[in-house]
């Protein structure tokens, strides 16, 4: 089976389909909707399951959500309640099982010696994912820096990653991370000011790793 990752933002915003799951991670972005490029017919399909990542609005916007979300939809995010979304709470390192879609919470943090210039981040408040599906393991890495935690990871096949270097790690990190991490492939995000073609030229330097780079509205096929 092929697995569809779409990107729909300039941040973190990605839209997966896979076993006839439409699955959105991060609707959010900075600015009024009608001047991010999404593609509309990208949001027709209403989703089955939405992982918010951290409540920034780059990373979770009403209107992205309404115009996604379905009777049926399931929403995980951290701080939930606190936030007023209606969804079911997760925490890092909580495990779930959505149709047959295994769905991994992992700590997403600032750390003091890393590259993010604005510490805004804070461990054990917001979070990625690791995502098995299709025999497909994708993680998304929220806003982070290069973390002890990533050496754990096993058998990642996509990873999400950022390298805006402000609120994230930038791209040397980044390519620190993605090394550790060892995916199959590597798309990055949350790029702010950075040069993805900087990151993809070290990271395939270093290594077997593909680096994929998408366009709003573009989409990369796992299969």
């Amino acid at each position: 089976m092929v697995v569809l990752i779409t990107k729909l933002s300039r941040s973190s915003w990605f839209k997966i389909k896979a076993k006839n799951n439409i699955i959105h991670i991060d609707p959010g972005y900075i600015g009024d909707f009608e001047n991010q490029e999404i593609p509309e017919e990208e949001l027709e399909e209403k989703a089955d399951l939405i992982l918010i990542t951290h409540f920034h609005p780059d990373h979770l916007q009403k209107e992205a959500l309404n115009k996604i979300y379905g009777p049926d939809t399931i929403v995980l995010a951290p701080q939930t309640l606190k936030n007023g979304i209606n969804g079911k709470e997760i925490k890092p390192n909580e495990e779930l099982k959505f149709n047959n879609i295994k769905i991994k919470a992992v700590d997403a943090y600032n750390t003091p010696e890393g590259s993010s210039t604005k510490k805004f981040h804070k461990k054990g408040e917001n979070v990625g994912y690791i995502l098995s599906v299709d025999n497909k393991t994708i993680y998304h890495a929220g806003d982070t820096d290069f973390i002890p935690e990533m050496k754990e990871f096993r058998d990642i096949d996509l990873s999400l990653i950022p390298i805006g270097g402000t609120f994230t790690m930038n791209i040397k990190e980044a390519v620190e991370a993605i090394l550790v991490i060892k995916p199959k492939i590597a798309i990055p995000m949350h790029m702010k000011d950075a040069n993805p073609e900087e990151f993809k030229k070290l990271v395939e330097e270093k290594s077997n790793i593909k680096v994929k780079l998408l366009e709003i509205g573009e989409t990369n096929k796992l299969g």
